[in-house]
């Protein structure tokens, strides 16, 4: 049985928690504290700390793990990157005082200093600029660095911004773009590898089930040309006669985002019996 590591804690674990569960992949822990779970009695899960994942995974204590991209990059280990999860985005972004007068990467001088808990990836995306900068190892709170006289500006992640701004600091530029990853280790024999891939196509199953919806409509013959517009679906809608030869049943996959507009398009052009279900998971 092939072990994933995945988050022990915080937000990306609920979601992770939630992705494998709605993939029919059910985390069955003994209890809070379980350090091991069941995966639907297909994998064995191993909860260990997001920033460990990367280490983890390549040393073989796991054969695949989920966790941020940006942890991967700090971690600099040789990982096969198997799919983007796409929630838990962020990005690792340069910041500065607003009074700093920095406005852009190009106005930091060489001979800063700059805090940050991901120092690799801080030193390597100056280096690659061409700018001498001292950076200054911080384990959390690093928005407070600046104001402390300990670092000029600072290297930490955000997703809206806000709480940057909240502490008087500007972007500057982007170090890197993050989000949750399936990650594997490099070199699986082919029986393992092909469990990875069946790992993958069911989480991307519900990845792609998110944000769409199956709609079903009775379609008057006559409008079916206009419909086919209005639902396009995903390789055009499904038609089946209805008995009575003046109606056809139209069922497509739509975007959640524009239900409201495409149900309303449906009812001005005579369509009936119109409904709308969620979808738990879509193969492409």
């Amino acid at each position: 049985m092939l072990k994933i590591a995945l988050p022990n804690k915080g937000r990306l674990s609920e979601e992770v928690r939630e992705l494998f569960n709605d993939a029919g992949l059910e985390v069955r822990v003994r209890g809070e504290r379980a350090l091991t779970a069941s995966l639907g009695g297909e994998f064995e899960a191993i909860f260990v700390r997001a920033q460990d994942i990367p280490e983890f995974v390549a040393d073989g204590a796991a054969d695949a793990g989920v966790t941020g991209w940006d942890l991967v990059c700090e971690s600099g280990r040789e990982l096969d990157l198997l799919m983007d999860l796409e929630f838990g985005k962020c990005r690792l972004v340069v910041a500065a005082r607003e009074e700093s007068g920095i406005q852009k990467l190009e106005d930091i001088q060489d001979g800063v200093r700059v805090a940050s808990s991901f120092t690799r990836l801080t030193q390597e995306f100056f280096t690659k600029r061409g700018q001498r900068v001292t950076v200054v190892p911080v384990s959390g709170a690093t928005e407070i660095a600046p104001h402390l006289g300990i670092a000029d500006i600072i290297v930490d992640l955000t997703s809206t911004g806000s709480t940057l701004k909240m502490n008087g600091l500007r972007e500057v530029g982007t170090v890197v773009q993050s989000s949750a990853r399936l990650i594997a280790r490099k070199g699986h024999e082919p029986e393992a590898a092909a469990k990875l891939e069946e790992l993958r196509q069911a989480l991307g199953s519900v990845l792609a089930a998110r944000g769409k919806r199956y709609l079903m409509a009775n379609v008057p013959r006559r409008v079916l040309p206009n419909v086919r517009e209005v639902l396009p679906g995903l390789n055009g809608p499904t038609v089946v006669d209805v008995q009575g030869g003046d109606y056809v049943a139209v069922h497509a996959v739509v975007p959640a985002k524009s239900i409201y507009r495409t149900i309303a398009a449906l009812k001005t052009l005579g369509c009936e019996g119109i409904l709308v279900t969620r979808i738990e998971r879509l193969m492409p």
